[in-house]
Parts: C-alpha cells; sequence; structure tokens
C-alpha cells in the first residue's frame, strides 16, 4: 500500500512537471502556430469576461476529465488517476497564476512577490509585448530563464498590457 501511494505521489509530481512542457510546446506551436486565431485574443486588450483563448483551458482539460472518469468508474487504476489528479494540480496552478495573479481576472495579487514570482510575471509580460504570433520568447509557466530576474530586468515603459 506505501509502495503505491508514493508511486502515485511521484507519478503525480512528475506529470504536473511534464504538463509544463506539454503547455510549452502546445503554446509555441499550436497557439503561436495554427490554433492563432483562438490564442490571438489572448494577445489583445479587450473588456469581455471570456475570450476565444479560454477554449485551450477546456481542450487542456479534457484528458484529466477523462482519466478521473476511466480510472476510478470503469476500470479502477490508482496511477491513472494519479496521471490525471497532476493534469489538474497543472490546471489549478495555471488558472492561479495565469488567469489570476498575473491578468487579474479575479482582482487578487499576493502582497509579497517571491523573486520567482516575480521572474515568472516578469518573462510574462515579455511574452505579451508582442501583438503577433511571431518573434514571441518565455512561453511557459514554471521556468523563466535569469534574465527575468527583478534586479536584471527592466521593464519597458512603452509596454502594452493585455487584460
Amino acid at each position: 500500500m506505501w509502495l503505491t501511494i508514493f508511486a502515485c505521489a511521484v507519478i503525480t509530481i512528475g506529470t504536473f512537471l511534464f504538463w509544463e512542457f506539454v503547455a510549452w510546446f502546445t503554446h509555441k506551436y499550436v497557439m503561436h502556430g495554427f490554433l492563432w486565431v483562438w490564442h490571438k485574443s489572448h494577445h489583445s486588450v479587450h473588456h469581455q469576461a471570456l475570450e476565444k483563448n479560454d477554449w485551450f483551458g477546456v481542450v487542456f482539460s479534457l484528458p484529466s476529465i477523462g482519466l478521473f472518469y476511466y480510472a476510478s468508474l470503469i476500470n479502477y487504476n490508482p496511477y491513472l488517476l494519479a496521471v490525471a489528479l497532476g493534469i489538474l494540480c497543472y490546471g489549478v496552478f495555471y488558472v492561479v497564476f495565469h488567469d489570476i495573479i498575473v491578468h487579474q481576472r479575479i482582482k487578487w495579487r499576493p502582497s509579497k512577490r517571491s523573486k520567482y514570482l516575480q521572474r515568472m510575471i516578469n518573462a510574462h509580460y515579455v511574452h505579451h509585448s508582442k501583438h503577433s504570433k511571431e518573434d514571441c520568447e518565455a512561453f511557459g509557466f514554471l521556468y523563466a530563464p535569469p534574465k527575468y530576474e527583478p534586479r536584471q530586468f527592466k521593464m519597458k515603459e512603452t509596454r502594452q498590457e493585455t487584460q
């Protein structure tokens, strides 16, 4: 039993970390590629509560929903449940970091920010400094290179933010 619990914890954490690669790859090659028609709404100023880009959240939730359904109701499998949980945890992290903290879809921002959090926010702002699908950088969420460190990073005053 303890071995199964440990294995499931490792699988959940591994899936969470792997999902960062999935998100980075999809963001760079799909969202800024053939599905730019959805994602461009996220790179432009708008005043609606929802944007076409939100469909990606629905699409990214389907593997987790499917695995939870299959591994709990059809053919019980704790390891597949761990994969589903890892994907779900990444999705929660994404919503809290990206939609709430960075884009302020819910008006809340931590009063104290760690260097790590500020580095991630800086990288995301650089990503949004371009309003086209070409020449963008910083496609991930869990890792941002040291060049985005608060002390080394100077935000251009001409930056255009999107909501």
